[in-house]
């Protein structure tokens, strides 16, 4: 059993080496960049591992494009969708001739049926040898087009499972890039379009608001035990956050040891309950960073905000961080109600991120 376990390990260290690097690089946190730098630290492609080495300590995205472009030309991202395009115009194309193909079928053996039911009205011309003509026409065109209704049912399934087939690739590419790669919950991409479409209804005006948290003090966290350990960290307040979820919540990573939470259907007490119950799971949390070895408490701050404290989807978030900067100045480790500050909202985030 133990070296069946052994590419797993492997497996996993590559995947924290691969994030630890990203970070130290700078490298956006997309999921074609994360494929080119696991397949690089695999060594599966020297010429790519190659390339990967070549890159500046600051690598622009277009570099890694290029990349992405020259060794996973079917996989990179926009490849992906492009391709996909072709097949569904290629795939609905196909569809339409064998529908139009029907058609055409159809309409003929209409026309058969016209003219065998003109041809029966005048009872008193029709022979017995011509009776059986048209009974023998009319029963062949009706067996063509039995066989010809079954073919194109049967090619309807086929291109019908294709189609689906390629809607599933595109479904799990969207997936990706709005998946953040390190905890794999909802990204800044993903959070962007949920922000923005609480306020495509008045529904989501009402009934919607958006908690902000920010991990206290992680900067520590990094500099005493290794980004690494703070990765970790991260992945554990991301799955008390996502295993802790009520119904229509979304949860996304935004930024470094940043996260967003929006809250669907709730009043402005329940959203603090929910927030308040979050920071007192983490505060009684041990997160743990290697064998037998902990990173000491951690807590985090939190602002929120009502959908209809705000004027958009900028003007939400503007107003939650504001709250959540009101947590950080007043001590830490608390719940912030945008509603409660009276309109103080100036800030200066460099006075707790470089703690």
């Amino acid at each position: 059993m133990q070296p069946a376990a052994a590419p797993l390990e492997r497996s996993t260290d590559i995947a924290t080496t691969v994030v630890t690097m990203m970070r130290q690089l700078g490298v956006m946190g997309l999921p074609r960049n994360y494929e080119i730098f696991y397949e690089a630290l695999a060594g599966s492609n020297p010429e790519l591992s190659l390339s990967v080495i070549a890159l500046s300590n600051r690598p622009t995205q277009d570099e890694l494009d290029l990349i992405g472009r020259k060794f996973f030309a079917q996989n990179h991202g926009r490849g992906i969708v492009e391709h996909a395009r072709d097949v569904l115009a290629h795939e609905l194309e196909e569809v339409a001739t064998l529908l139009r193909a029907e058609r055409s079928h159809v309409e003929k053996y209409g026309k058969i049926l016209d003219e065998t039911s003109g041809g029966l009205k005048n009872r008193s011309a029709l022979s017995r040898e011509l009776l059986e003509k048209i009974v023998s026409a009319v029963s062949n065109a009706t067996s063509s087009t039995i066989e010809r209704g079954r073919y194109v049912a049967n090619a309807l399934t086929e291109k019908t499972a294709e189609l689906e087939t390629v809607k599933s690739k595109l479904e799990e590419y969207k997936r990706l890039a709005d998946t953040d790669p390190l905890t794999h919950v909802w990204n800044r991409r993903a959070f962007d379009t949920e922000i923005a479409r609480i306020y495509s209804s008045n529904k989501g005006i009402l009934f919607n608001a958006l908690i902000l948290a920010d991990i206290d003090r992680f900067k520590d966290i990094n500099d005493r035990f290794g980004h690494p350990a703070g990765d970790k960290v991260i992945k554990s307040i991301a799955n008390i956050f996502h295993g802790s979820a009520v119904p229509g919540m979304f949860v996304a990573r935004t930024g470094g040891e940043e996260f967003a939470i929006i809250v669907e259907g709730v009043s402005e007490d329940y959203t603090f309950e929910i927030a308040e119950r979050f920071r007192l799971l983490i505060e009684q949390s041990r997160f743990q960073i290697g064998q037998d070895m902990e990173c000491g408490p951690v807590t985090i701050s939190m602002g929120i905000c009502m959908a209809s404290e705000a004027t958009g989807p900028e003007d939400l978030y503007t107003k939650a961080d504001s709250a959540l900067y009101r947590s950080k100045i007043d001590g830490r480790n608390r719940v912030t109600r945008h509603s409660t500050m009276g309109g103080r909202s100036g800030k200066n985030w460099m006075l707790y991120k470089q703690d």
